[in-house]
Parts: structure tokens; sequence; C-alpha cells
């Protein structure tokens, strides 16, 4: 049987004796190899089925003592889940729910998630713009995710105030540019047109500007004076 093989790798590969056996030698990994997806895939199926009735299991226990989920307890997923909301509670109960246009940057702090730095660049951020008028405003401030600004609503009453507008008749370019929303290529455009045109009575004098949008001029309106 051996003879016939090397006789078959000789007359149909054309190998020689020495390539013939080196051949032989090599078959068993091919076969390794050849046979190793379908092992992993094997495997990983298996691994699978383990986390699904981990899963089923944990999901049974919690609904028996009548805890309804609000996300998945998969230890590959970071849940928000119900503890966390029990555990803002208790604190909440214990607190006094300031108006947020009222915190600074150590009140912010009691919110989970924010320290010293977000703090700080919430308050900052806040004072450039002149303050906020819509919540997810938040989400411009470097560090601040969806679920630390809508925990920033559970502690904190969110108020519309803007404090500071732009006179935007009589403010210099440096004055608009150094708003957040307002770069320094846009108010040179505005100053000039000012300048040309005459004072702006209202944002809708702003939508004669051909090139600013309609959802920026919208973006930038409650920050703007037009007072004579």
């Amino acid at each position: 049987m051996k003879d016939r093989f090397f006789y078959w790798i000789k007359s149909y590969l054309g190998f020689s004796g020495k390539e013939s056996r080196g051949f032989l030698v090599l078959i068993p990994f091919l076969l390794l190899f050849g046979l190793l997806p379908d092992a992993v895939r094997w495997l990983k199926n298996r691994q699978a089925e383990d986390i699904l009735k981990q899963y089923q299991s944990r999901v049974d226990s919690l609904q028996s003592i009548h805890i309804q989920l609000v996300s998945s307890p998969l230890p590959t997923f970071n849940p928000q889940d119900t503890s966390k909301a029990a555990r803002n509670q208790r604190q909440l109960e214990n607190l006094n729910r300031i108006f947020f246009s009222q915190a600074d940057s150590v009140t912010l702090q009691i919110v989970p998630g924010i320290g010293p730095s977000t703090a700080s660049r919430i308050v900052k951020y806040r004072q450039r713009l002149g303050g906020f008028h819509s919540q997810r405003q938040l989400l411009e401030v470097y560090g601040v995710n969806e679920e630390m600004m809508q925990a920033i609503g559970e502690f904190f009453e969110f108020d519309s105030v803007v404090f500071a507008r732009l006179p935007i008749n009589s403010a210099t370019v440096e004055q608009l540019s150094a708003h957040p929303y307002i770069s320094y290529s846009e108010a040179k455009v505005l100053v000039a047109y000012r300048q040309q045109h005459g004072k702006f009575s209202a944002s809708e004098d702003l939508a004669s500007i051909k090139i600013f949008k309609t959802e920026w001029i919208e973006r930038i309106k409650p920050y703007l004076d037009f007072g004579q």
C-alpha cells in the first residue's frame, strides 16, 4: 500500500522519492489546518450557547423577584441597570434640586461620572456661550455624553437661561468671533455686511447673507441682541 502510494505520487505529481516522503509527513498537518476552522467554529458556538444559558438563567431569576430589566445583563455589555437608577434615586432624596443655571463646578460633581475637569469645562463653556437654552447643548462640551446629559437632568432642574447676548450692530469682529458658534471668517462677513447695508433689525436679516445656512442662523439667534 505504501509503495503504491509513493508510485502514485511519483507518477501523477512528479515527486522524487525524498519529496514523496516529505509530502507524506506533511499530510497530517494539512488535515489539521483543514479541520481547524471547523473546530474553532464549533468551540465558539458552544461558548455562545453557554453564555445564552447563563443569560436566560439570570433573566429568569430576576423576573422571579419582579425586577424589570432595562438592558442586557450579559458581561459583554455595560448595562444601565435598575441598581444604578435606584442609587441615583437615593441620592436625589437627600438633595435640593436646584436650577442648572445656578450650578457651579462644585455642585455639578454630585452627578455620577462628572469630576472636577468635566464640571469646570461645563461651567466655562456656559460662560462662553452666554448660557444654555437647550439641554442638548451640553453634548457640545468635551467629555459629556448622552448618559451624562440625562443624569444632569435628573440632579438639576434644567432652565433655559441666556444671560449674555452679542450686540450684533456694534460688536467688533474679535468680539463676535469669541463666541463658540461664530468663527472669525463668519464674524468678518457679518461686520462687512453691516457696514455696507446698515444695521440688522432681526435674525431674519441674516438670511440675506446667502452663504449662511438657516440652521446656523437659528443656532446663533438666541445669543444676538438687535437693540438699536
